[in-house]
């Protein structure tokens, strides 16, 4: 089917609703590069005026990769939730974008809403919003997911603690570990992205993080960011296992590229749910993504990078989990070229993951030969925040050793708990307290050498 729009007398025809999609996608360099960007502002603007008019329910018909040779769009179209979909069948992307944005689509619609949602419409009434459009609507939205603490609730912002280290030394882990946990970080989870990936190693990295946590008697979880058929292995042999990480993306081609299927991250979810780790839940999961991570891998169908992104949301919600972040800056400025695209792809990517009823997170980052710098991603950190985004990602002094390029620090994190509000998970926070790391007014002590003791030198 061909969609058209007239602007300024002059009609613009797509062939297709994978056509209009990347049309009518912001300007970034990863599209200009695939060689599906609109050819100027222009088109730009007059794919979203024929984006506007297309009723959602084209989207489970117009289909950008065929069901017949894509197990995700399997996913998608044989889980959609018809009656989930129904309040909101009739309207058209441009009609859902306003109604996002009213008062009636409250926490409760939205979340009811969410199954009846495939990526391509999320996809699309994103390509509708203005940043702050974004973030009002992701606000609204919570997703709770518990395990040893709970994340994901009203006021809080989780943080995950990363303590890489570029030879995977225990000492320099550890170093990096105790600093972040005496600056509060850490609820999400404390992973680690291992320098040398195999199974041996994983193991001593999760016998390390294990101990600390019942030494300490930490209400957090571990995991080694591990190729999923590694943390397999390692919980067949006897490992701590925590939660299960897997990098995604949103076709099955790319998905390959990965080194797994959906069959495998059954498999991977099925292993560690058998150790029945959690206390306060079970959402045993991790997943990582980032726009531009088909396109890498030659695997995006001729789709833009954000609706290829959105359908890795797809994948990581039918295995319920309990963290999922965007690397956001991380692949380069061949996919997301500056600090203004960097934003607007967070944004995106939080918003979107929030409306396919994901726990969203994001690593907000930028490698060094990106046009970005700290401000961009203190600027990001903050939107975000005010957006509601269940965890930050924290490495020491924002500058990532293992992985050479720049995060977010420990610091930052108190940033904006102190000037938002935000705090901790509340198991962790409790834990704080008990560690005597607060004072009375739940702000953190910077100067608590009692505190640091107990962690250094406990009783006993």
């Amino acid at each position: 089917m061909t969609y058209r729009a007239t602007l300024d007398g002059e009609l613009y025809r797509f062939a297709d609703l994978r056509q209009v999609l990347a049309r009518a996608s912001p300007q970034r360099s990863g599209d200009e590069l695939a060689g599906v960007a609109a050819a100027d502002p222009v088109e730009r603007i007059a794919a979203r005026h024929a984006l506007a008019d297309v009723p959602l329910a084209a989207f489970l018909e117009d289909l950008p990769v065929p069901y017949e040779t894509d197990e995700v769009t399997r996913l998608i179209v044989d889980t959609h939730d018809a009656a989930a979909f129904a309040p909101v069948a009739h309207m058209t992307v441009g009609q859902f974008r306003d109604w996002l944005l009213s008062h009636p689509a409250d926490a409760e619609a939205i979340a009811a809403l969410s199954p009846g949602l495939t990526p391509e419409m999320v996809a699309a009434v994103s390509k509708l919003m203005r940043n702050q459009d974004l973030i009002a609507a992701a606000r609204k939205i919570r997703v709770r997911t518990a395990f040893r603490n709970t994340q994901g609730l009203p006021g809080r912002l989780g943080t995950r603690l990363q303590p890489n280290h570029p030879t995977d030394d225990p000492r320099g882990i550890a170093a990096s570990l105790l600093d972040g946990l005496l600056l509060g970080v850490g609820d999400a989870v404390i992973g680690i992205n291992p320098a040398t990936d195999n199974i041996a190693n994983g193991i001593v990295l999760l016998d390390m993080l294990e101990a600390v946590r019942t030494r300490y008697a930490i209400p957090t979880q571990s995991c080694v960011l591990t190729h999923v058929t590694n943390s397999i292995a390692m919980i067949e042999r006897g490992a701590p296992v925590d939660l299960v990480f897997q990098s995604i993306a949103g076709t099955e081609a790319a998905n390959t590229g990965f080194g797994v299927s959906l069959a495998l991250l059954a498999e991977a979810r099925d292993a560690a749910l058998s150790l029945n780790r959690g206390t306060v839940g079970q959402d045993v999961m991790y997943f990582e993504t980032g726009q531009g991570a088909a396109l890498s891998a030659n695997a995006h169908h001729g789709m833009d990078q954000q609706t290829a992104e959105v359908r890795a949301y797809a994948v990581a919600r039918a295995f319920s989990p309990f963290l999922v972040n965007t690397v956001v800056g991380f692949i380069g400025p061949e996919y997301l070229y500056d600090g203004k695209q960097i934003i607007r792809a967070g944004l995106e990517d939080h918003f979107c993951g929030k409306l396919m009823g994901l726990p969203m997170g994001c690593d907000v980052c930028y490698t060094n030969h990106a046009e970005a710098d700290q401000d961009d991603m203190d600027n990001l950190m903050m939107l975000l925040t005010v957006a509601g985004v269940n965890f930050l990602i924290a490495v020491p002094g924002g500058d990532d050793v293992m992985l050479s390029y720049q995060s977010l620090s420990y610091h930052d994190m108190l940033t904006l708990r102190s000037s938002f509000g935000v705090r901790a998970a509340p198991e962790f926070e409790a834990w704080l307290e008990g560690m005597e790391l607060l004072d009375t007014r739940g702000r953190l002590r910077l100067n608590a050498p009692q505190a640091l003791g107990r962690i250094i030198a406990p009783e006993g």
